[in-house]
């Protein structure tokens, strides 16, 4: 089972609500999405106090209002404001360090 939330554009404002959220941003089609999908399902499973989701660009409009252009996309909520933004395939090592930094 998932730990992944499926995020969409009826979910998405309250989702972002938690204390740290990380949604990405991707579509079945994208290859590096694939790649960054098991990287998501480890940090979600090791880090259960936050939320972290995922949204198909494909399925929901709600993605233009974040600035999407390129996927995957990951954008990084602290109660509810955008704190940052990472596009593209990164290490698992260098999410986790921006989850501590969130963290605090």
């Amino acid at each position: 089972m998932s730990k992944v939330n499926k995020v969409t554009d009826s979910n998405v404002a309250e989702f972002i609500q938690s204390p740290i959220t990380i949604l990405q941003f991707s579509a079945e089609w994208c290859g590096p999405c694939r790649m960054l999908g098991p990287i998501i399902e480890e940090l979600a499973t090791e880090n259960t106090d936050i939320a972290i989701g995922k949204m198909n660009v494909d399925e929901n409009s709600q993605a233009v209002k974040y600035g999407i252009r390129g996927i995957p996309t990951i954008i990084f909520f602290k109660n509810g404001e955008v704190a940052d933004k990472i596009v593209g395939v990164k290490s698992k090592a260098e999410l986790q360090a921006k989850i501590n930094e969130l963290k605090g």
